[in-house]
């Protein structure tokens, strides 16, 4: 068994990893870049090695780094997770050269799938059936045009060397084509180093099944039955859930054996997932082949009872297969969540920034949670802002999907943007609840998943409203518990006045406006209450803190459990397994006179601008492209808010950019010149 591994990843799946070598024994040793310093899978780990600044080019993808820091460290065996490094054959190949023990397969295995193309070359003589489309090495724009006109719209192009929806776009119609192509060509070799793409036909209503497989080095392969993928955005996976709904043994068994004949045909090692595109009628195309651990992995775990990283680290050492085909078992349904910072509302826009608050649901048999941050650490613009895996498990799905919405409704952040709430949305969507799936559901219950902005409902200001009281309250008693006379009342803040009612104003703005909630002294100290008034309607409360920063509140006869989290005047309120932001006005507060006419267009977050896509002075439109943002590894298009003229870019194509940075000084149609 291997002695020292050494993890060349970072987040959550280093944490993921480093779980069970500690639980099997093995010594971990971490690598960090300087921004992740910090991190917690540095903190986890035995040893850890700094290999260079944040950019991953500087670090993390750096081979000679890695290999050095392996060697430093007597590590005998390298785990490159997922992402990075893992699906690199140069790097496996070295790994061997150098003597270490590469925990995955073997270079000649990555080669062979690591290209989609050659990928679909190799299935196609193998008698996989795959998705029509041009696979081969001609990358003339004009000649891929072409064949995506002969092939019929809407098409794919896909990064060749790709992978986590990213170098992928869509195209609806011929004159779209070009700009496209381009568009997934500079991604493809911003996030691959390789420009190569492939074109397909776009499968309408598809749902994405894939095939967990491993195999050993002595022959032995197995399929460790399928995963759901469906549910996406921007091709990204966003729920995934085992088995898949609605497949039968038959079928199961059929995707099995090509997924494990595929694995075999390249002399697979280890851990790998064969997708493939399935039709509503259950017919399926190979679509590629990860030879690595998949984010999605631990469903897989859930189902089967078997510790998937244990697996990879046995049959890394050489050993075979812990079990036949015909002894795994498949037992009940999971579901994953991806926690995201991000702001779905915004078109899924990575959020950054400190997580000031971090509450995950308590884990247990049926609730697991893979992250690889704590409270205190940030997310950077320099990685994926992934904050962690929601895992739940149940004897059947319905079971597992009520699992997940109370798993959802106890996870608590603060700091940055979640997607915690569309998630909650997306699980009781009547289509993803009913199993009704494919990879365009979000788009096609948009009404469901995106509904209009509405008002702070009054019961979360009046349950902000007891946040305030009782945390003046209580910072009022740890004053007097410090004080020279603790018993002194002028310490109190129970509103006490002699032969009246004390009365004064909370001000909450909710987006822009501002609302006043009245509150009324209730006369007995000991047992504290209060009147309070918002629009008019007046409601009797109560307040207790119970566990943690939970606390319970009597709304007349009505009871409810909540949490207020305050950051600076910022109120975040999770009540009902929602999340409700306001913020406390400050009455001392003074309006800024509104600036000049016009204006600019700024950054959502920092990033590099990869293109310019209008002329100074020129007429656009509303929703007209005016240049494309690099972001987190994924491109971001800038639009026009409304019809005008492009006055001036403010960076040239390459320049990094800060968040908040002006890009475009831009002026309406109608203002004046």
């Amino acid at each position: 068994m291997i002695g020292k591994l050494l993890i060349a990843n970072r987040g959550e799946i280093a944490c993921r990893v480093i779980k069970t070598a500690r639980r099997m024994g093995v010594r971990t040793v971490a690598v960090y870049s300087e921004a992740d310093a910090e991190a917690r899978h540095v903190r986890m780990a035995d040893e850890a090695v700094c290999i260079g600044p944040a950019a991953v080019r500087e670090s993390y993808l750096v081979v000679d780094k890695i290999i050095d820091a392996a060697k430093r460290t007597g590590a005998q065996a390298i785990h490159p997770g997922y992402g990075f490094l893992s699906e690199n054959a140069d790097f496996a190949e070295r790994c061997a050269t150098e003597g270490l023990i590469f925990v995955g397969p073997p270079a000649s295995s990555i080669c062979a799938m690591g290209s989609k193309s050659a990928a679909k070359t190799l299935m196609e003589k193998a008698a996989v059936p795959l998705t029509p489309g041009y696979h081969g090495d001609n990358q003339e724009p004009a000649f891929l045009h072409a064949q995506a006109d002969a092939i019929g719209y809407p098409v794919l192009i896909k990064a060749s060397a790709g992978g986590g929806g990213k170098g992928m776009r869509l195209v609806e119609k011929s004159e779209d084509f070009h700009a496209a192509l381009a568009s997934c060509k500079r991604e493809a070799q911003s996030s691959f180093g390789d420009e190569h793409v492939l074109v397909e036909r776009y499968v309408t209503r598809p749902r994405h099944i894939e095939i967990q497989v491993f195999a050993d080095s002595q022959g032995n392969g197995v399929y460790l039955f399928e995963r759901d993928c469906s549910v996406q955005r921007r091709h990204q996976k966003v729920l995934e859930e085992a088995p898949a709904p609605g497949m039968t043994e038959a079928r199961r068994r059929e995707m099995g054996e090509a997924a494990v004949a595929a694995a075999k045909a390249v002399g697979y090692v280890g851990a790998g997932t064969v997708e493939f595109i399935a039709e509503q009628d259950g017919r399926f195309y190979f679509m590629e082949m990860n030879t690595r651990l998949q984010v999605e992995h631990p469903v897989t775990e859930m189902i089967s009872g078997q510790d998937l990283v244990e697996w990879q680290l046995r049959v890394a050492a050489g050993e075979p297969l812990p079990l036949r085909q015909d002894q795994l078992q498949l037992r009940g349904h999971a579901l994953e969540a991806r926690i995201y910072a991000e702001d779905a509302n915004k078109g899924f826009l990575p959020s950054t920034g400190k997580l000031v608050h971090l509450l995950p649901p308590a884990e247990s048999l049926n609730v697991r949670v893979d992250t690889g941050v704590e409270e205190g650490d940030e997310i950077t613009p320099h990685y994926d802002p992934m904050i962690a895996k929601l895992i739940v498990w149940d004897e059947n799905r319905d079971a597992a999907l009520a699992r997940m919405r109370r798993a959802l409704a106890d996870y608590r952040v603060v700091g940055v943007t979640t997607n915690i709430d569309f998630l909650s949305r997306l699980v009781a969507c009547p289509a993803f609840a009913s199993a009704d799936l494919d990879t365009g559901l979000i788009e096609r219950s948009r009404g469901f998943l995106f509904p209009e902005a509405v008002s702070t409902p009054r019961t979360v200001l009046l349950v902000a409203a007891v946040g305030e009281l009782l945390y003046e309250a209580h910072v009022a008693r740890e004053k007097a518990r410090h004080s020279q006379d603790p018993w002194s009342p002028w310490h109190a803040r129970d509103g006490w006045r002699l032969n009246l009612q004390a009365s004064r104003t909370i001000g909450f703005r909710d987006g822009e406006t501002l609302v006043e909630v009245k509150v009324a002294y209730g006369l007995d100290a000991a047992n504290p209450s209060w009147q309070l008034s918002v629009g008019g309607e007046t409601t009797l409360a109560r307040g207790k803190k119970l566990d943690g920063d939970r606390f319970a509140v009597e709304l007349d006869d009505r009871r409810l459990i909540a949490s207020v989290i305050a950051t600076g005047n910022r109120r975040t309120v999770f009540l009902n397994g929602q999340t409700w932001i306001i913020e406390r006005d400050d009455p001392l507060h003074l309006v800024e006179a509104g600036g000049a006419q016009g204006g600019g267009l700024t950054a959502p977050m920092p990033g590099k601008v990869v293109a310019l896509l209008a002329q100074p002075g020129q007429k656009v439109e509303k929703g007209a492209p005016l240049l494309i943002l690099e972001a987190m590894k994924m491109e971001h298009t800038i639009t026009a808010p409304k019809d005008g003229v492009v006055k001036a870019f403010c960076y040239a194509a390459g320049d990094q950019v800060a968040d908040g940075a002006e890009l475009v000084e831009f002026a309406g149609a109608e203002e004046k010149k």
